[in-house]
């Protein structure tokens, strides 16, 4: 089982950064057995892929429309992933989900929602013009 909670959300303006966390807790697997995503889902549309890491945290995924502007991180050792964003455009702004997958691949990273088995509640990124 797998608990996630993401915090760091806001208001910003467009050019702007933010960073999210996604603190997670695990009973039966370690942390660094899990590969992590990010999501969004604006209103109306359905929920994105956004930025994907896996379990080394060596490898990382990226949708077109954040590359260079998005960075997902971790740390194994606190239990959390991370999603810097910088340069936010108004069409950054959503409900932002972190969502983990036990793997068994080091190197892996999940691009769709459902290869995911746990989700945290989201955290809202409003970007103003």
């Amino acid at each position: 089982q797998v608990q996630l909670v993401e915090s760091g959300g806001g208001l910003v303006q467009a050019g702007g950064s933010l960073r999210l966390s996604c603190a997670c807790a695990t009973s039966g697997r370690t942390f660094s057995s899990y590969a992590l995503g990010w999501f969004r889902q604006a209103p109306g549309k359905e929920r994105e892929f956004v930025a994907a890491i896996s379990r080394s945290g060596s490898s990382t995924d990226y949708t077109n429309s954040v590359k260079g502007r998005f960075t997902a991180t971790r740390e194994n050792a606190k239990n959390t992933v991370y999603l810097q964003m910088n340069s936010l455009k108004p069409e950054d702004t959503a409900v932002y989900y972190c969502a983990a997958r036990a793997s068994g691949r080091l190197y892996y990273t999940a691009r769709l929602t459902a290869e995911y088995g746990y989700w945290g509640q989201g955290t809202q990124v409003t970007v103003s013009t």
